[in-house]
């Protein structure tokens, strides 16, 4: 009587089934993204902190300005062109017939993200970097 029946080949072979993706996730996460084409590719502009889909970028000499904007809402963002030491930073975004949204203080990377409802209305966006920034008019209409 022989051994190697169809039952005793399947068993063998079970754990390989299972070990093998497994092995491959564990590959994955410990390969540094550098080295698997595609996911190096993304930049850091790539994910924001806003939702809705960018509008408009305002440079000025020490950073940036970044505006998204959904139906309902918009979003404002002060980036640094030089990430780096804490510094004084702001954003602020006010609807037309509102109160601004501020967010000030001493950050390294950037200021914000600040939210208002604007939904039909213009809205008007200030940002400043280390003492240097930005005024927008009403836009966004």
């Amino acid at each position: 009587m022989p051994t190697d029946t169809k039952d005793a080949r399947r068993g063998r072979r079970r754990p390989a089934r299972v070990l093998a993706p497994l092995l491959a996730a564990l590959v994955l996460l410990l390969t540094p993204a550098t080295l698997v084409p595609g996911l190096g590719a993304a930049t850091a502009e790539a994910a924001s902190v806003c939702q809705g889909r960018p509008t408009r970028t305002i440079t000025f000499a020490t950073g940036e300005l970044r505006l998204y904007k959904t139906r309902h809402y918009a979003c404002a963002v002060t980036v640094a062109k030089r990430p780096g030491a804490r510094r004084a930073m702001s954003v602020s975004l006010q609807p037309r017939g509102g109160r601004p949204a501020v967010r000030a203080g001493r950050f390294d990377r950037q200021a914000g993200p600040v939210t208002v409802h604007a939904l039909n209305r213009c809205v008007r966006a200030a940002g400043s970097v280390a003492g240097r920034g930005t005024t927008t008019g009403w836009i966004l209409c």
